[in-house]
């Protein structure tokens, strides 16, 4: 009987099945990575209607993040800046500005401005900023560099599986309370062992309860 394959399908045959072994891992992560930074939307700049550089507000000008999230430190949410508190300056300062007109539309009118939330987590998560802050844990550990930000956008994916990592090992991030605003600090040599002593003297929760559902989820 006449071969009916040429000897070369072998090797065709072991390339294809290699190719398909290989493709899945490869289109997995190439999924997972467009999920983060297009359906996650991190990395990806988000429009305002105000182009707001917190790199030349903080980085710049010197401004402290509180000075416009004014409720950081005690409450669940950071907090966005009322017009009067953008006016404080910009009633002085770039007054005639085209970029600054829905700022002082929006003084003159009442109306807020809409600004579009960066980080928005869902409905059934719930995150508060002041027990962080109490616990040593600094803005950059969850927004990044924002002081180097021209135009803001989501640094870390916020799932509940980066969530728990740190809330598995909260020693790696936490640092000295005085330095949770300080956006350029840098975290010692010897972070796993400040980090340890800092969870026993700031009272953080065990892993136990630092995992549990209930405790983001109520």
């Amino acid at each position: 009987m006449p071969q009916l394959f040429h000897p070369s399908m072998n090797t065709i045959s072991r390339l294809s099945i290699v190719g398909v072994v290989t493709a899945i891992p490869v289109l997995s992560m190439a999924t997972y990575a467009f999920n983060l930074s297009y359906v996650i939307h991190r990395d990806v700049p988000i429009d305002q209607p105000v182009p707001f550089s917190h790199k030349h507000h903080v980085s710049d000008d010197g401004i402290d993040c509180r000075y416009c999230h004014t409720s950081v430190e005690k409450s669940a949410f950071a907090g966005v800046p009322p017009t009067e508190t953008c006016m404080t300056c910009h009633s002085q300062i770039w007054t005639d500005s085209p970029l600054l007109e829905p700022v002082r539309e929006s003084f003159r009118t009442g109306r807020e401005i809409e600004w579009q939330r960066v980080h928005d987590l869902p409905d059934f998560v719930f995150f508060n900023h002041s027990i962080h802050i109490k616990k040593g844990i600094s803005c950059v550990s969850c927004h990044g560099r924002v002081d180097e930000m021209p135009i803001t956008w989501k640094e870390h994916s916020l799932s509940m599986a980066w969530c728990l990592d740190c809330h598995r090992n909260p020693e790696r991030n936490i640092r000295p309370r005085e330095e949770v605003f300080n956006m350029a600090y840098q975290p010692h040599s010897n972070q796993r062992e400040l980090g340890r002593k800092l969870v026993r003297q700031y009272h953080v929760l065990n892993q136990f309860q630092l995992t549990n559902c209930s405790t983001c989820h109520h």
